[in-house]
C-alpha cells in the first residue's frame, strides 16, 4: 500500500467522522425544535392555588413595647393541575405567613412532589414562629388589628417547578403563591373550635383564590 492510500484512506475517515457528527446535530436540533413546537401549542397554564382553611392554635403578642409575636397554625392548601397532557414537578416549595410585608414564621418545607395531568394535591404544613421581633409600625398595626377583633395575613409559597411534557422536562422555574387570610380573632362563631384553644377558619372557595405567578 502507498502513502496515497494511506492518505486517501484518512480522508475517507474523517469524511466519515464528520457526516456522523453532522448527522448526530441534525437529530438533536430536530429533537429541540419539536419539544419547542410541541411547547408552544399545548401553552401551559400555572397550578391553581387555593386556601380553604386555617386553625390558629396561637397567635400572641408580648415583650415591653409589645413587639415579639408567637403564633402557630395549620393550613389546608390545595393545588390543581389544569394542563390536559403537562405535568409539574414541584422540587421545593416553602410556605410561611406574612403581615404586612413582614416574615412572621419559619418556612416549612412541603415535600417534593410530581402532579400529572388535572390531578389535586392538598397539603396541611404547620407554620409557627417563636417570640418573631415585629417591626414598631407593625407592631402598633397589629395591636389595633388584634382590638379590631381581625387580622389580614397573607400566606406566601415559594419554590421550584419543572414541567413535563412526554418524556422532556424543563429547567427549574421560580414559583410564588400568595394567599390571602382574615382571620377574625374578635369572634370565635366566625370559626370552628378544635379541641380546647383552637380555632378553625374556613375560606370561601369562590373568593380565596391565590395569586400565581411562574
Amino acid at each position: 500500500m502507498t502513502s496515497k492510500d494511506c492518505g486517501s484512506h484518512g480522508h475517507s475517515r474523517r469524511n466519515l467522522y464528520r457526516r456522523i457528527i453532522w448527522s448526530i446535530i441534525f437529530i438533536l436540533f430536530i429533537i429541540f425544535l419539536t419539544i419547542l413546537l410541541i411547547w408552544a401549542i399545548l401553552q401551559p397554564s400555572k397550578p391553581r392555588f387555593l386556601l380553604q382553611d386555617a386553625t390558629v392554635y396561637a397567635f400572641n403578642v408580648s415583650g415591653n413595647p409589645p413587639n415579639l409575636l408567637t403564633s402557630n397554625f395549620q393550613i389546608t392548601l390545595s393545588s390543581r393541575n389544569p394542563n390536559d397532557k403537562i405535568g409539574i414537578y414541584y422540587d421545593r416549595l416553602d410556605v410561611y405567613a406574612t403581615y404586612r410585608s413582614q416574615q412572621i414564621t419559619f418556612p416549612t418545607s412541603i415535600p417534593p412532589t410530581y402532579q400529572g395531568h388535572k390531578e389535586v394535591n392538598i397539603w396541611s404544613p404547620f407554620v409557627y414562629g417563636t417570640s418573631v421581633p415585629v417591626a414598631p409600625y407593625n407592631a402598633v398595626g397589629l395591636d389595633n388589628d388584634h382590638d379590631n377583633g381581625g387580622v389580614k395575613l397573607i400566606i406566601k409559597a415559594d419554590g421550584r417547578v419543572r414541567w413535563k411534557v412526554g418524556t422532556f422536562i424543563t429547567g427549574k422555574y421560580h414559583l410564588y403563591v400568595r394567599c390571602d387570610a382574615y382571620i377574625y380573632f374578635g369572634n370565635k362563631n366566625a370559626g370552628v373550635i378544635v379541641g380546647e384553644n383552637a380555632v378553625k377558619y374556613t375560606f370561601p372557595t369562590n373568593t380565596n383564590g391565590c395569586r400565581v405567578s411562574v
